[in-house]
Order: structure tokens, then C-alpha cells, then sequence
């Protein structure tokens, strides 16, 4: 069963929390999704995926990635044995973005971060990593992800003020450095 362990939690510009990121652990494969600067991947990870390659912070992965000597980041497709991490698309008010599904035998896992709305290819997840909208209710957006059957949902990328108070119902914020199992 993959160990996924959220690397950060907040935005690029979140002066409290690093930017949302996930290490994916399956046998010897070792995969980082997202993050930045304090939630990078570790070193021995054989891929770095992000969800835009043309993002404003693009130039900054790459650079630590340089120093670090990883894999560039880069939108792409990982498999290692059982493992597969496909990437797709998610609804996005700034034009083209992904998220992942990762997938280990009949586990699946979803990372979408970011999204104007759940991706339908999120749908029946036994775990599901998702943010909230920007300037959207979480209570929403946990309600939208929740009509496709994800059976638990950890939400990152929280809204400034949330981080404090109890999460939706149904759902549960997500801390960095946690370990989670599919």
C-alpha cells in the first residue's frame, strides 16, 4: 500500500504554510508532487510532477531541483511496477491546469489542489488531497467533491482563516508531514 505524506500545505504566498506538495512511497519508488521551496521532494525521488509546467514558480523548482540534483519538475506520467500516476485535468479559472491520479493495485488516491471545480476523474477515490477554491466556501466544495463518492478527503491549500477552525464536515484538514495510506 503506497505511503503518501504531505510535504506542505499552504500556497506558493502563504506566509505560515509551504506550498501544498505530496510524496508518494510505493516499494522503491519514490515520487513528489507539487510543493516548493520547504516542501520540495526529497532528494531520491525518481520524479518530480507538477501541474503546470509553465507556472510563475516554475523557474524556482527548477532551480532547486538543479541544486538538489532531482529530475526537473515536469507535467508527466510516472510508473513503477503497480504504481501509476496519470496526470489530468482539472477545471481551472486560469486556463490549463492538472492534478494526478495516483493509482497502486485497486487503491486510487486524487491530488487536485487546485480546481474551480472536482474533477470527475476524482470520482469513487479512496483518498482525495484537494483544495479549497479561492474565494470559494469550503463547505461547497467539500459537498461537490463529496457527490463523487470520494471515501476520504484531506483538504490542503486552505483558506487564510481556516486553518484555525474546525474543518467542513466530512472532511479533514491536512497537516504537513502526515502520513496518510490510501
Amino acid at each position: 500500500m503506497p505511503r503518501l505524506i504531505l510535504l506542505g500545505v499552504g500556497t506558493a504566498r502563504s506566509p505560515r504554510h509551504a506550498p501544498a506538495g505530496l510524496l508518494v512511497e510505493y516499494g522503491h519508488a519514490r515520487v513528489g508532487l507539487d510543493g516548493g521551496p520547504g516542501s520540495e521532494p526529497p532528494e531520491s525521488s525518481q520524479a518530480w510532477l507538477v501541474r503546470d509546467e509553465q507556472g510563475p514558480h516554475q523557474a524556482v523548482l527548477a532551480r532547486i531541483a538543479r541544486e538538489c540534483g532531482m529530475p526537473a519538475p515536469v507535467l508527466a506520467p510516472f510508473r513503477r511496477g503497480a504504481l501509476r500516476v496519470e496526470p489530468l485535468p482539472v477545471p481551472h479559472p486560469g486556463g490549463a491546469m492538472h492534478g494526478y491520479l495516483i493509482t497502486a493495485g485497486h487503491r486510487t488516491c486524487a491530488w487536485a489542489p487546485e480546481f474551480a471545480e472536482p474533477p470527475g476523474w476524482a470520482r469513487d477515490a479512496d483518498l482525495m488531497f484537494a483544495g479549497v477554491p479561492p474565494g470559494g466556501p469550503a463547505d461547497e466544495a467539500v459537498r461537490a467533491v463529496r457527490r463523487l463518492g470520494v471515501a476520504r478527503l484531506v483538504l490542503v491549500r486552505p483558506p487564510p482563516a481556516a486553518g484555525h477552525g474546525d474543518p467542513p464536515p466530512s472532511a479533514e484538514w491536512g497537516v504537513a508531514g502526515g502520513l496518510y495510506r490510501m
